[in-house]
């Protein structure tokens, strides 16, 4: 099976595309299914969290894809509050006392998720550890 490209190496529209667009854009879906139904709540909720597993694969290693999966989940949480607000139906899900928490908790998660598949894929593709700065170092000719 051949490696993702790291996420440092996409171009940088792609990456506001995947690290970015892609959480919020799935955020708002899940933010205006959680008005309908809690099983399908539940089901792209955990769908969201094997996605932030994969986005780790594009990153060198855990501590990469803890950094993705950090941000990815603050914005897919604003996503689902955001298109929660904007629908105006009552949640089937809990959102807590406090609703926004659920940035910080879904950040926290999405951080630990993306570190286990920077850690997956470090385990998967060991040949990818040469890091950017060996390529620079390298003697020209």
């Amino acid at each position: 099976m051949q490696a993702p490209p790291l996420f440092r190496d996409r171009p940088r529209p792609t990456q506001i595309v995947l690290g970015g667009l892609v959480p919020f854009v799935f955020g708002a879906i899940v933010g205006v299914v959680i008005g309908v139904s809690a099983g399908a709540y539940w089901g792209l909720a955990a769908l969201a969290g094997l996605g932030a597993i994969v986005a780790g694969f594009e990153h060198q290693d855990g501590w990469g894809g803890a950094d993705r999966g950090l941000v990815g989940g603050a914005i897919f949480a604003a996503g689902i509050l955001i298109a929660h607000a904007i629908a105006g139906t009552h949640a089937k899900v809990s959102l807590g006392s406090f609703p926004p928490l659920l940035v910080v908790i879904d950040a926290i998660a999405g951080m630990l998720l993306g570190a286990l598949g920077g850690r997956l894929g470090r385990t998967l593709w060991p040949a990818r550890e040469k890091t950017r700065s060996d390529d620079i170092h390298q003697p020209v000719g």
